[in-house]
């Protein structure tokens, strides 16, 4: 593989990590030395990539970094579409709309366009029970948990006993026949789940929840069992 290669895969390698990656790591996903990883960090620095980090402690990419142009292979762009196709059957008007755009972007930010050779691939997501109209409340469920907001909703349970709670939203479920949202519940006083096909209403409320949503999700896995695939 040519030096080039290798920083571009040295890149997606940085992109695809939240926290800092050690020399060690990446050299081991890459195939080649840590002497080799520390040169490349040097030529990325030296060309303007956002590189933070040093021996011994890790390395990552700043945030708000973006290099263009995008560089796709076959099973990545089969990954994305494959997504995008599915998110369109997941009763949100919003994130179907959103799918078909982050496609066109990607398509046209490419060296070449790709918009005719993704709308001819052949991969689709197979016809089966799914939310036969749009459900309104995924949402509001959406948007309280990207902005760590209440969100009072009009709940009714699997025995058809209505309530009113004030809940948490931190997590969304995208099950095949069902959306289901998992929240801290101020009227329990604990963690519940809710499915979004039983929310009669709901309003989002601008005042933040005061515990934040990692650490929800933390709670969440340890009560549950649930590995972080992050």
């Amino acid at each position: 593989m040519s030096r080039t290669g290798r920083l571009f895969q040295l890149m997606d390698a940085l992109r695809g990590n939240r926290r800092p990656v050690t020399a060690a790591q990446l050299a081991e996903k890459l195939g080649v030395s840590e002497r080799t990883i520390y040169r490349d960090i040097q030529a990325l620095a030296q060309l303007g990539a956002p590189v933070d980090g040093s021996a011994g402690v890790g390395y990552m990419l700043r945030t708000g970094f973006f290099l263009p142009p995008l560089m796709f292979d076959a099973d990545e762009l089969e990954a994305l579409v494959l997504g995008a196709r599915w998110v369109r059957h997941q009763g949100d008007a919003a994130l179907s709309a959103a799918a078909d755009k982050a496609l066109a972007k990607i398509a046209t930010a490419t060296p070449r366009d790709l918009r005719d050779h993704m709308a001819e691939m052949s991969l689709w997501v197979p016809a089966g029970p799914q939310p036969s109209a749009p459900e309104p409340f995924v949402q509001p469920a959406r948007e309280a948990i990207r902005r760590q907001c209440k969100l009072r909703i009009a709940y009714r349970d699997e025995k058809d006993a209505a309530s009113e709670r004030v809940v948490w939203p931190f997590a969304l479920a995208f099950f095949q026949e069902r959306r289901v949202m998992a929240a801290w519940c101020e009227l329990r006083d604990a963690i519940r789940h809710f499915r979004i096909d039983r929310i009669v209403a709901a309003e989002l409320g601008v005042e933040r929840y005061p515990t934040p949503r990692h650490a929800l999700l933390k709670q969440w896995r340890t009560l549950h069992d649930i590995p972080d695939h992050s």
